[in-house]
């Protein structure tokens, strides 16, 4: 097997799980299985693909801050009270959350591994952590069931708590190893030289 495959393989797999597993089974709660389909999509699936199709790289032509300002809108866009539960309650809008999620997710990560200078894609990536840690935080200390109102819930703090450790444990750590990884290439390639 090819290392491209290699890679295809898993990105396939996630893409599996983010789209056809019953996850709000697996977890008893709506907001986690939200969080982890959002995580699989954006942090596991879109780099894979990415590194596995580096044709795509070259086709999608992402300035490296576009691509995190993109994923930065469509992340905290659809984490909005009003947009989450359109998301929540009706399948389209849940079909089109997560698809832009993939699509920020692939913006992103092609404009970080696309970028002519490693620390510039490594920047992106860390901001991108910094963003998700922040948002995972957010939802991790908050008292209150954020959605629960909007999408006509009983209140759930501790599946949305869940859900943004789910975020933290999975978005951040990924994100940061990738821009420490961008962030070391830099540091190889001699003076003058880029990747």
């Amino acid at each position: 097997m090819s290392p491209r495959m290699a890679v295809l393989a898993p990105a396939g797999a996630a893409l599996a799980l983010a789209w056809g597993a019953p996850l709000e089974d697996w977890f008893g709660a709506a907001f986690p299985a939200h969080m982890l389909t959002h995580m699989t999509l954006v942090a596991c699936a879109a780099p894979l693909i990415v590194l596995s199709v580096p044709s795509l790289v070259r086709r999608m032509h992402v300035p490296v801050l576009a691509g995190a300002a993109a994923e930065f809108a469509i992340v905290w866009g659809w984490h909005l009270p009003v947009l989450h539960g359109a998301a929540r309650l009706d399948p389209g809008w849940g079909f089109a959350e997560q698809a832009m999620f993939l699509i920020g997710g692939l913006m992103v990560w092609a404009g970080a591994l696309g970028a002519a200078q490693p620390l510039a894609g490594a920047g992106a990536l860390l901001l991108t952590s910094m963003h998700m840690t922040l948002l995972g935080a957010l939802l991790v200390l908050s008292g209150n069931d954020l959605y629960a109102a909007i999408c006509g819930t009983s209140p759930d703090v501790g599946g949305q708590r869940l859900g943004g450790l789910l975020m933290l444990g999975i978005g951040t750590p990924i994100y940061l190893a990738g821009g420490l990884w961008l962030t070391a290439r830099a540091l190889r390639l001699p003076d003058g030289e880029v990747a």
